[in-house]
């Protein structure tokens, strides 16, 4: 069922090196029941539309069986459809419309920790330390005198202890249980055979139905410190981050990589060229570079990219080190401005300096962010992104130019973030906002109900999908015009030349396309014919917070 070229691709010229692949988040596309809930038929029905935005790949979050505590991301079987979101019948309906549309598909896939719903975990609680079931886990021994203390100091992502005590099965207090996100999603343990044994049966299982690849949530996680030493991460570290210098004894362990090459023997088991993308926040880039060596993931995100500050300095240095870091180990660099966990950048980008660390932004948030600029800075950004080799990803919406939803009552937010804390976190809801296709339809026609599971802002009305194809201007035209000139111009596969420019102003050659980036310079004049900008601007003098393609000179 996948899409296959008719002849293999030679090395240097596999799909995925140059692709622009959209992140779908199943529960916020679209959905077909009316029950607020994005699924699987409403990702069908709209696929023609992604198919006119002139991408490669769609990537899912999450749509397995699930309690849905963390958004699908606590899966209880990981070879099935939840109902919320269809059936089987249902995804097989939906890749072979991808297919048809010359789409790829790519899933994430979930190998850190399962729910606590999942068959192993309640077998596990209903057994007695020591058992086989309980080694699939990592369960430990509590201290202090009668095991009262959690066995080491490691806090949650989420907030909180990273251990949970059980009642064991005669009703004593017993064992504690890890689980490095939220308490509903213990963590596996990848030294046991078995476990490793089950998840080549899972890749499998989806690769025989059609999928391309695996998007691999928290792919630097798995492996543990032996011991499991105490550890306190700097509060100038990112929450989920792993690096040389860092030594956290749960990210970034060199047993992972063990892992990713035996994943990589199952994909190549498969024809049409499928692919491993890791969600690896390591850092520096020498060291993410590790996760795409040629045995293992084919591509990693760049989180040191999406991170980089709104500069002109800052953002020439993390490309030029992306190319050559990412290049040295034959892997392609891939470019990401935006997603599931991340602040929308149309937000992120006007926040600057008060920009919150952590997840989510709130009404509460110093400095709120000017939506105007915002936008602006996030389309200026995208071209920037979209001229650059390599693979890019997109984050649903924001080829509309949507912002963070800010404005979302306690009581409607279901991020874990956000209770674990007591409200300190906003958490990651304000990205995930269901989407607007039509502004004069109920719930923008994200639904026929009118239901959402989350609450939509009243901009989304301006910003509905239709309001924008076909307007001149429009952040959704600037999408499809760039990616259509980056696609036709082979920009993915191609290689930069940097080009003279005054301070806080990019300017490059890829392609025949000159781009040139005014990101805080003063106004400079452009020559050319302009193929694609930003924001309109007058005469020919470029302001700030705008970039522009233009014909290069032959």
């Amino acid at each position: 069922m996948a899409p296959t070229d008719a002849t293999a691709p030679t090395a240097g010229t596999e799909w995925w090196r140059s692709s622009v692949i959209y992140q779908i988040y199943p529960r916020s596309f679209a959905d077909a029941s009316g029950d607020g809930i994005g699924d699987l038929p409403g990702i069908t029905a709209r696929l023609e539309e992604l198919a006119d935005l002139a991408i490669d790949a769609v990537w899912l979050s999450p749509f397995y069986r699930s309690p849905q505590k963390d958004a699908g991301y606590d899966v209880s079987d990981f070879r099935d459809v939840d109902p919320i979101f269809g059936s089987l019948a249902d995804f097989d309906a939906m890749i072979e419309r991808a297919h048809s549309l010359g789409i790829r598909v790519i899933v994430d896939i979930v190998p850190n920790h399962s729910s606590d719903q999942h068959p192993w975990f309640q077998a596990a609680l209903a057994a007695a330390p020591g058992s086989p079931e309980r080694e699939r886990y990592v369960f430990r021994d509590g201290t202090g005198e009668n095991g009262e203390l959690p066995p080491n100091n490691w806090e949650s992502v989420f907030g909180g202890p990273m251990w949970t005590r059980v009642t064991e099965p005669d009703g004593t207090p017993g064992q504690w249980y890890l689980h490095i996100f939220d308490t509903a999603q213990p963590d596996l343990n990848w030294e046991l055979e078995e476990v490793r044994a089950e998840f080549d049966d899972v890749l499998r299982f989806w690769l025989d139905r059609g999928v391309d690849g695996f998007r691999v949530d928290v792919a630097h996680g798995l492996i543990k410190a032996p011991g499991l030493p105490d550890f306190v991460q700097s509060q100038e570290e990112a929450s989920m981050g792993g690096g040389a210098a860092t030594q956290s004894p749960y990210w970034a362990q060199d047993g992972v990589h063990e892992i990713w090459r035996r994943w990589r023997r199952v994909t190549d088991e498969y024809p049409g060229d499928r692919i491993l993308a890791a969600e690896a926040w390591v850092y520096p880039l020498e060291f993410m570079a590790r996760w795409v060596r040629p045995d293992e993931m084919h591509q990693t995100f760049n989180f040191g990219y999406m991170e980089a500050p709104w500069d002109g300095e800052a953002l020439r240095q993390v490309i030029d080190d992306s190319l050559e870091t990412f290049g040295a180990v034959g892997a392609p660099s891939t470019w990401v401005l935006s997603n599931h966990d991340m602040i929308r950048h149309a937000t992120r980008l006007s926040l600057g300096e008060d920009a919150p660390q952590g997840h989510g932004v709130g009404p509460e948030t110093p400095g709120l962010p000017d939506i105007e600029e915002g936008i602006r800075r996030a389309r200026a950004a995208t071209l920037l992104m979209l001229a650059l080799p390599g693979g890019a990803y997109l984050y649903q919406g924001e080829e509309l130019g949507l912002p963070e939803a800010i404005d979302i009552p306690g009581d409607a937010r279901q991020d874990p973030t956000w209770h674990r804390t007591e409200g300190e976190r906003y958490g990651r809801d304000g990205c995930r906002v269901p989407l607007p296709w039509e502004a004069d339809r109920a719930a923008y026609g994200f639904s026929s109900t009118g239901e959402t599971w989350l609450p939509q802002p009243g901009l989304y009305g301006v910003l509905a999908r239709d309001r924008q194809r076909g307007t001149v201007g429009s952040t959704l035209e600037m999408y499809r015009d760039a990616l259509r000139l980056r696609r036709e111009r082979g920009l993915g596969a191609g290689a930069i030349a940097w080009r003279d420019a005054p301070a806080g102003v990019l300017s490059l050659d890829n392609g025949g396309v000159r781009v040139i980036a005014n990101i805080d310079g003063a106004p400079v004049k452009v020559h050319g014919e302009v193929l694609v900008a930003s924001s309109p601007f007058d005469g020919d003098l470029l302001p700030p917070d705008t970039t522009v393609w233009v014909r290069a000179a032959e």
